[in-house]
């Protein structure tokens, strides 16, 4: 399914959008497969992953490789596209959604700062389903301060060799590529970290614990170990030195998703939370004709539209490569995932026990939920960088 990008427009004071056909039928063929093939299996795709069939539906219908180039086998679709794609999907299967987003993590890097040569080495495969991406980052005592990394990369007649540790990698025992940042000059900060393409398995490298999660238990999380990793040095991505500035560039590229992925989430929960008030009947009439209760379906609505609204004109804003990414992407990020787990936890509180009870997918929504406000730099720190756009350092 391969797409045009969206036809969007602009405002005198802002950026807009608006879907074309084209994107608005999508987001209908990938409705239909998310309630038909993927809402049965959300229950079992949490136990044991997202099963091949489920990837290889998404990979037949052009889902999977949406977002990437037309040049490398994908769909040529923009990021407002994408955002589409995964909120559909997340309505239904969190997990499915964060699996094709984590695997655009992964893949980011390489489009942002790889070679025509890397480019075309790694990324079809990648599109394909053929290979997955994991994005390697995040350390024991380097999640939010990205700068006090302790992995070291150090050349070495022409290779690279990387020891270190990894921690919360997703998908880090099935993929099959990594794009890894290390410290190339331990003096420097983050001006002293480079990232590098690595392929997996190699020698020098093992795949850690495996984490047992909360919530988006789908998506495998494991450590990293790094043992005298030799890594060509024409795999590094960009010049050394650049990775932070590749991975706040991804990060900028991808929070617009992991919040349409969280508008969906929220929405989803928001349908079955309405669909049993109108079934359910308390004191001979159903809840939905209570007004407390008719009032908090109204907020979560309006909380769920702000967040999709916000999340969509930030993509825009990335498709346009104009100024205030950072900003709008922070903002959406924040924004929509803490409306995730307040509108999760809301409609736990509508349905009562019920709610409560692994029978029906709240109480795994409200899981997953939590996740959101973590990953890809917590909602804090989005503040921070909210407010430095506006005040300054």
């Amino acid at each position: 399914m391969k797409t045009k990008k969206a036809e969007q427009g602009r405002l005198e004071n802002g950026m807009s959008y608006r879907l074309s056909e084209e994107q608005q039928e999508m987001q209908k063929v990938v409705a239909r497969i998310a309630r038909e093939k993927v809402a049965p299996l959300a229950a079992e795709i949490e136990k044991n992953g997202v099963p091949r069939e489920i990837l290889q539906l998404l990979i037949d219908q052009g889902i999977f490789g949406l977002p990437y180039p037309e040049k490398y086998g994908g769909g040529g679709g923009d990021i407002l596209t994408f955002c589409l794609v995964v909120e559909e999907l997340a309505k239904y299967c969190s997990n499915t959604s964060m699996f094709i987003l984590n695997q655009k993590l992964g893949a980011m890097p390489i489009m942002i700062a790889g070679t025509e040569e890397q480019k075309s080495r790694y990324l079809p495969g990648i599109v394909a389903g053929k290979e997955v991406c994991s994005f390697a980052l995040t350390e024991p005592d380097a999640g939010s301060d990205v700068a006090s990394m302790r992995t070291t990369a150090v050349l070495e007649n022409h290779q690279y060799v990387i020891n270190g540790y990894k921690q919360f990698i997703s998908l880090s025992d099935i993929a099959t590529r990594l794009s890894l940042f290390a410290k190339t000059d331990k003096e420097k900060g983050h001006r002293g970290i480079s990232a590098f393409i690595v392929e997996k398995p190699s020698p020098g490298l093992e795949v850690g614990k495996h984490e047992d999660k909360m919530g988006m238990r789908g998506i495998s999380n494991c450590a990293l170990i790094f043992d005298q990793l030799r890594v060509p040095e024409g795999n590094r991505l960009g010049n050394a030195g650049e990775g932070f500035k590749i991975a706040m560039k991804t990060l900028d590229a991808t929070r617009a998703v992991l919040a349409a992925l969280a508008v969906g989430l929220a929405q989803g929960a928001l349908n079955v939370a309405a669909a049993y008030c109108q079934e359910r009947v308390q004191f001979g009439k159903p809840l939905a004709q209570f007004q407390g209760l008719r009032f908090m379906v109204a907020d979560m609505a309006m909380a769920i539209e702000a967040a999709r609204q916000l999340t969509y004109r930030s993509a825009a804003v990335v498709d346009h490569g104009e100024g205030g990414a950072a900003r709008l992407g922070a903002m959406a990020k924040c924004l929509a995932t803490d409306t995730a787990m307040k509108v999760t936890t809301d409609a736990v509180q509508l349905m009562g026990g019920y709610g409560y009870m692994r029978e029906y997918p709240l109480e795994r929504k409200m899981r997953d939920a939590k996740l959101l406000q973590i990953v890809e730099g917590t909602n804090q720190i989005q503040r921070i960088v909210i407010a430095g756009e506006i005040l300054g350092a």
